[in-house]
């Protein structure tokens, strides 16, 4: 056994006050084969890297996974920064943190930990007594005057799975300058203030919220409907059937769409928290077999849509019956274009679309949602990937700023990403479920009314704005040697990028690995081909794997809506081909 791993181990074991994450690393240190060896060295070859986003691993001891030591180092580095920064209200004893946590295991120790950090630098603390979305937690930091706030959560990963995200005082996700300062502190923690939970409770640094939160929350919600008269006149027309994936999701969903009078038929087997996801290989709503149970209860009911959250309920998908009664999936990028449309048509009808309105998509998101957004008059900003980053385009446009190049300040109106995620409220700064799930149930009871589906709209949006169809390709690169694999890959494309793709011309070139184009720096490439087609290389930064987009666009025209998609399908083979072959896959 290696003697600086073996010395790493025996440090953790010194330092970790849960006993079972202790006892796992002293199990294997006790084992001492080729087996055991390995993982020690898996555990502690690297300190879990807390990134711009916060922290994301597999659960259990050591210092590269998540436990209750990581947690409060985190936390600790945290809470310094945080004082560093607010000198004044750390000095007067004013500054706060919230705290939300989700159905995973150790979700809520992880959450208590963390309070108690807070608590013992000073910081009061509002923890929540069960699990709650994250959208709830950006919701609360703003309600509560906050400083800061985390949210326990893995968001869609696999069970063995947890996290921890970082938000500062505007309720988004912490970005540029805070991010690194925030990473620097933690990456220099060597002691870590805690204090027992009653003493933070006497002392008022630790105050339980639950309703105090949940009920305003709601009614935010709520009040972001166009045309509640519609839903208290029709809601008995339309059948919903949803799942939280064993999340955090149901206590909203259920309560603001019963409010509205709407029936909701929840997945008995997956309405409560649950850890271990029992019924889903991944609890993500992006993947399709994690709609399988909803799907095949939608189809009995009858339903005329049917809805999930993952497990924070912060990303949100949608299925709905074709006319034969078969359920289809809608994309997060065909949800994206679907609520845009509904909310720049709902504004304009009413006449309360500001002259200046935007919305805010990401790099990777489908072109087809700036062409409906124009077609409104309302413009379109990209930035990159992340919610946080919508957020912060949201900021900046509320400080009376330009931003990537767009002269001029924006009314905000809609923002969404590719991977499922809608914020149609700005009392939030993080994508939000249940609000998206509101506001798909008004919007599929519009279209009810007006004899329409969400597919019979997507069809007519099809012939305004072309055929888009977008594809995602992952390539995970696990263990020690993942970083640099990965980082090969990418410095690979970007010194010999291919002239083209499926067989199309790459017009155009856009590294943003140093900015471009007003953006922010960040790992990303992507190629404009010659039609219109955009492929976008990056590794993702919360999980060791490269993710590849590519979106396509076909003309519909004097067409079929068929030959458009047939030629979108093929272009998108093509490109599919060149893609595997250099990630050798």
């Amino acid at each position: 056994m290696k003697a600086e791993i073996l010395e790493r181990a025996k440090d953790y074991i010194a330092k970790e006050k849960d006993a079972n994450f202790r006892a796992e690393v002293e199990k294997l240190i006790s084992k001492n084969d080729e087996a055991s060896e390995k993982e020690l060295a898996d555990r502690f070859y690297q300190n879990l890297e807390f990134g711009t986003g916060g922290l994301r691993g597999v659960i259990g001891g050591g210092y590269n996974r998540m436990n209750t030591l990581v947690v409060k180092s985190a936390t600790q580095g945290l809470a310094t920064y945080l004082i560093k920064t607010f000198p004044a209200k750390a000095k007067e004893g004013s500054l706060k943190a919230a705290i939300a946590f989700d159905s995973r295991h150790y979700s809520a120790e992880f959450a208590e930990a963390a309070a108690l950090i807070f608590a013992a630098n000073g910081i009061k603390t509002y923890l929540f007594s069960s699990l709650r979305p994250t959208p709830q937690l950006s919701y609360a930091i703003r309600l509560l005057g906050c400083d800061t706030g985390i949210v326990v959560t893995a968001s869609h990963n696999p069970p063995q799975y947890n996290g921890y995200k970082a938000y500062w005082n505007d309720g988004s996700q912490v970005v540029p300058p805070h991010d690194v300062g925030v990473i620097e502190e933690v990456n220099a923690v060597k002691d870590i203030k805690e204090i027992p939970r009653k003493e933070a409770l006497d002392k008022g640094l630790l105050e339980i919220i639950d309703k105090t939160v949940d009920e305003p929350y709601q009614a935010m919600v709520k009040s972001r409907l166009f045309r509640p008269q519609l839903i208290k006149e029709k809601a008995g027309e339309v059948k919903i059937v949803y799942t939280p994936l064993h999340g955090t999701g149901a206590m909203h969903v259920e309560k603001v769409l019963g409010d509205l009078g709407l029936k909701v038929i929840t997945v008995p087997e997956q309405r409560e928290g649950n850890g271990d996801f029992p019924t889903v290989a991944f609890p993500n709503p992006e993947e399709a077999a994690a709609l399988d149970m909803s799907i095949k209860l939608g189809t009995k009911e009858k339903a005329d849509v049917v809805m999930a959250t993952d497990p924070d309920a912060d990303r949100f998908g949608v299925a709905v019956p074709d006319k034969s009664g078969n359920f289809v999936l809608v994309t997060g990028n065909q949800m994206g274009v679907l609520l845009g449309d509904y909310i720049f048509l709902s504004l304009k009808e009413q006449g309360k679309l500001p002259a200046n309105a935007a919305m805010v998509n990401t790099i990777v998101t489908t072109g087809m949602q700036k062409k409906v957004a124009a077609h409104y008059g309302v413009d379109c900003v990209e930035c990159l990937t992340g919610f946080k980053w919508i957020a912060d385009v949201m900021r900046k446009w509320e400080n009376g700023e330009s931003v990537y190049g767009h002269d001029g300040v924006r009314s905000f109106v809609f923002g969404t990403e590719e991977s499922y995620g809608y914020l149609v409220e700005t009392e939030v700064r993080d994508k939000d479920g249940v609000s998206a799930a509101a506001l798909t149930a008004e919007m599929t009871l519009y279209w009810r009314s007006m004899g329409k589906s969400l597919l019979d709209r997507l069809d007519e949006l099809y012939k305004i704005a072309g055929y888009w169809q977008e594809m995602g390709i992952s390539k995970y690169f696990q263990g020690p040697d993942g970083p640099s694999i990965m980082n090969g890959i990418m410095e690979n494309y970007r010194k010999n990028h291919p002239k083209t793709l499926g067989g199309i011309e790459i017009a155009k070139v856009r590294d943003i690995k140093n900015g471009a184009d007003g953006l922010p720096p960040s790992d990303v490439l992507q190629f404009f081909l010659k039609d219109g087609t955009v492929v976008s290389a990056r590794p993702s930064g919360t999980e060791p794997k490269i993710k590849f987009y590519a979106s396509c666009c076909a003309e519909v025209g004097s067409g079929s809506l068929a030959d458009a998609k047939a030629e979108a399908a093929r272009k998108l083979d093509a490109i599919k081909k060149d893609i595997r072959a250099v990630i050798g896959d």
